[in-house]
């Protein structure tokens, strides 16, 4: 028997299985449509990017998780594939933005909708086991804690380790 302190193993287990799926299908999807996997990732991440971020290398680095020189060559591979340009930023030159083409948009859209109707099986899947897995674990944190439901509380220990300074 689980108690709140005991993390639910087969929820996480099966949430990490189900994610692994979705990423094994979205590679083989993307590399039946020509593209390696982490070509398709950036194509998204620049056009997915949340408002507010400029779609710099650095950017697209930090968003990728990958170092600036791999993203350079993802983006020289797009570039010459026509998905991707880049463009110079006028107030300051050492500034490159990267941009999708046509042709990039077009081939992303396509991908993109085969990906959506995947999730339309798989993603409430993914949604039940969240749930499952947000309910158990904010129930854990206010039981231990002693927090009422309306908001986390630190307690003593937590606020020591977290504390940097």
């Amino acid at each position: 028997m689980r108690t709140p302190k005991t993390p639910d193993f087969k929820a996480m287990a099966e949430l990490r299985y189900q994610i692994r799926r979705f990423l094994r299908f979205s590679e083989n999807a993307a590399r039946e449509a020509g593209i390696e996997p982490q070509q398709h990732q950036l194509l998204l991440a620049v056009r997915g990017l949340p408002g507010g971020l400029k779609p710099t290398i650095g950017v697209l680095a930090e968003r990728m998780q990958l170092q600036h020189h791999s993203t350079v060559e993802l983006i020289d591979r797009l570039v010459d594939r026509g998905f991707l340009s880049r463009l110079r930023a006028t107030d300051d030159r050492r500034l490159v933005f990267v941009k999708l083409t046509h042709d990039g948009e077009e081939f992303l859209k396509t991908l993109s909708l085969h990906h959506l109707q995947e999730l339309q099986s798989t993603g409430p899947k993914f949604v039940k086991i969240l749930q499952s897995l947000i309910e158990r674990s904010t129930t854990a944190a206010h039981h231990e804690s002693g927090a009422d439901p309306h908001g986390p509380k630190l307690t003593n220990k937590l606020r020591k380790d977290t504390n940097h300074g």
